[in-house]
């Protein structure tokens, strides 16, 4: 039996959660209260926990799914990089499940030493003795491109007919911290990649590329800002836009407060329509497309 540990960021479960998962977020740094107070509201306006826990189950849940279509060689487990269940933890289990063999795969679409990697690194500092395999990107994916160029028409319907062909996509990720230019990162270079591939499936759709949800930082993080280009669109005389998260694959705080709340507010105070794609979950497109990974990977390293 080949083990897959499918990996997300964590969320609190639950406003209580909220502080020491930050702290978890920020490597024990000291942290203020008024930082504390400001994410714990967020959540509670999201509904008081992050579902990120459940989504991922989902995804692994019908990952397992799709590489058992001809019997049962894999089995699914997840695990957070920020909160429970934690990726040690998980490794644990596995190995007292009997699993001596896995691959591990981030529900995040592109690479960067400082988050796909870093989850690597947890794998690293479990010291765990199950053999583990890595998928370290799948932003040119097909099955991912597929479903993302899937989800932009859908939404696209949402405006009327003799303006849709021009409203404007902009196309978003998490940002990070600019010095990861300095390490040749390839993460900006990915985003633009399944930007270009999502939009060969799209055609002439206008469209933009800008980072969100930067952290709560005196450094400065990659631009530019969804929210900045949101208000240049409509300065330059657009009425409707929609975004397209491609660095995320499900709702969780960064979709059900960054834009679903902050950019939401932004466009009634800027008199516009603003949409965005329903996020990709669980679409079968994508996880057949992961499965397809898994199993040549599994291949490869002679697994399978």
């Amino acid at each position: 039996m080949i083990g897959v540990l499918v990996m997300a960021y964590g969320g609190p479960n639950n406003l209580h959660e909220v502080e020491p998962y930050l702290l978890d977020v920020r490597g024990y740094r000291p942290t203020s209260q008024e930082i504390i107070h400001e994410v714990r509201e967020r959540y509670r306006e999201i509904g008081g926990r992050s579902p990120i826990l459940e989504q991922t189950q989902a995804q692994a849940d019908v990952l397992e799914s799709a590489l058992n279509v001809n019997g049962k060689e894999f089995k699914a487990f997840v695990g957070m990089r920020h909160w429970h269940p934690f990726i040690k933890d998980v490794l644990a289990e596995m190995q007292a499940q009997g699993i001596e063999k896995a691959m591990g795969v981030v529900m995040a679409p592109h690479y960067s030493r400082m988050s796909i990697g870093a989850y690597y690194q947890r794998l690293e500092e479990a010291n765990s003795p199950i053999a583990l395999a890595r998928i370290e990107n799948w932003h040119l994916n097909a099955g991912y491109i597929n479903a993302l160029a899937e989800r932009v028409r859908d939404a696209l319907q949402r405006f009327p007919n003799e303006i849709r062909a021009d409203v404007p996509v902009i196309f978003t990720a998490h940002s990070l911290p600019e010095k990861i230019l300095e390490w040749d990162d390839p993460y900006p270079v990915q985003l633009r990649e399944t930007v270009s591939a999502v939009m060969e499936r799209l055609g002439s759709q206008p469209h933009e590329f800008a980072y969100q949800s930067a952290a709560i930082s005196t450094i400065p993080w990659l631009g530019p800002d969804a929210g900045k280009v949101i208000e240049r669109i409509v300065s330059e005389g657009k009425k409707h836009i929609l975004l397209c998260p491609i660095g995320f694959v499900c709702e969780h705080v960064e979709i059900l407060y960054d834009i679903d709340i902050v950019y939401q507010n932004l466009a009634k105070s800027l008199g516009i329509h603003l949409e965005r794609i329903e996020m990709l979950n669980s679409a079968p497109e994508m996880i057949d497309g992961l499965a397809g990974l898994i199993r040549e990977k599994a291949k490869e390293v002679g697994w399978l």
